[in-house]
């Protein structure tokens, strides 16, 4: 684990030394909370909840044979949605050099831990930051006292590389028993104990072709994102694309492929026909193959990416309907449209028919359009030109 000295605002790591930025008070307040901060040096915002994601690459294989690998550190907005290239004057091309001479420790280590597929590792780096470095509010460049180029794409890869170290993932897996092999399957539950136990939090577990081989740890953050403190956090996106049972976590021999196929999002809810209960994530599923999608907190549809909200049901007293909640409160159907906010202060009852969330006993919800880019669209109850339907993945 990397040392961690504070002296005013510069924080010594593993010899190296990340970059003079401006000093966050010790009441900063936690990102993606109520309590916000116009200091977006010291609040990060809108990408306030940041995720640590890491790869089990297995065939190719890549990375050493004990260890997941680094895939990067991502800012969310909070609830399920992200931004993405935010300011193309500090995209960089040339991360093995700017770590070379600034952050050699680093670079070896990342060498070692963040890995490439294809073996394309520069671009790789050049592609984390670029996308999701730049969409930090922390490490933008009004944040230094004395910025000098590309010290914040020190800090973006010093700050992954410290809670990488921080989430021994294959570690957490083999104590529990969770480990490698060509013959063995795990359940969804195995897996999520092994590792929300150790972080906090739940993990969002992510499968391909029935085979576990992605993690996203998420955190709010108090402070800067170079030197706060990363605090675990319930995820607020996407859930897991892994079946409940029968999940592979093959050996990184690259002699093997999953057998198992893919149970697509949604399609393992929880529940008897007519209530639902506890939290889940409330995916949207169409005539098209393309459309899909998933609810954010607001309760409006998106698919560009990024992750759905957690939806919490609470089953009625008769256990025949239920209702909604996320972190932005109440859910209900006003004027045919489905919203989720602190203003709602009587909750809809909705159903259940064992594969679908129905409301007035219908399996039938609508949209004007098929949202597109950053666009949300809006749920409706009432007959709209696209029909959709709502699945529930249990978390």
């Amino acid at each position: 684990m990397l040392s961690n000295i504070v002296v005013g605002a510069v924080v010594a790591f593993a010899g190296s030394v990340i970059a003079d930025s401006v000093s966050c008070p010790s009441d900063s307040p936690l990102s993606c909370s109520s309590s916000s901060s116009t200091d977006t040096c010291c609040y990060n915002t809108p990408g306030g909840q940041i995720l640590l994601t890491q790869f089990w690459d297995y065939d190719p294989s890549t990375g050493p044979t004990d260890s997941w690998t680094v895939h990067g550190l991502w800012p969310d907005n909070c609830d399920g949605t992200y931004e993405e290239y935010c300011d193309s004057s500090r995209e960089v091309s040339n991360v093995t050099a700017i770590l070379k001479a600034k952050s050699p420790s680093t670079l070896s280590y990342m060498q070692t831990y963040w890995k490439d597929y294809q073996g394309n590792d520069e671009d790789f780096w050049e592609h984390e930051f670029n996308k999701h470095g730049t969409c930090m509010s922390s490490l933008e460049t009004k944040c230094y006292n004395s910025y000098e180029p590309q010290e914040e794409v020190v800090d973006y890869f010093e700050r992954a590389v410290q809670e990488f170290k921080n989430i021994p993932t294959y570690e957490w897996l083999s104590a529990a028993g969770i480990v490698p092999s060509t013959t063995k399957t795990y359940t969804l539950a195995q897996i999520q104990s092994a590792l929300s136990s150790k972080h906090g939090q739940n993990v969002v577990i992510r499968c391909s072709s029935g085979a576990l081989n992605e993690l996203w740890y998420h955190f709010n953050v108090k402070g800067s994102v170079q030197t706060g403190t990363f605090v675990p956090a319930a995820p607020v996106g996407s859930g897991s694309t892994c079946s409940s049972t029968g999940i592979k976590y093959l050996p990184k021999d690259g002699s093997t492929s999953p057998t198992s196929t893919t149970t697509s999002a949604g399609s393992n809810p929880t529940g008897s026909p007519g209530q639902l209960s506890g939290t889940g994530y409330v995916y949207v599923t169409t005539s098209s193959a393309t459309s899909g999608g998933f609810l954010i907190s607001g309760g409006t549809w998106y698919r560009n990416g990024g992750t759905p909200a957690t939806y919490t049901a609470t089953a009625s007293s008769d256990g025949s309907t239920f209702t909604l909640k996320t972190s932005k409160g109440n859910c209900a159907v006003q004027s045919n449209a489905l919203t989720c906010s602190s203003s709602v202060s009587s909750a809809t009852s909705f159903g259940y028919d064992g594969t679908y969330l129905t409301y007035s006993g219908s399996n039938a919800f609508y949209a004007t359009s098929v949202p597109s880019g950053t666009t949300q669209g809006t749920v409706y109850t009432a007959s709209k030109s696209i029909s959709l339907k709502l699945t529930w993945t249990a978390t």
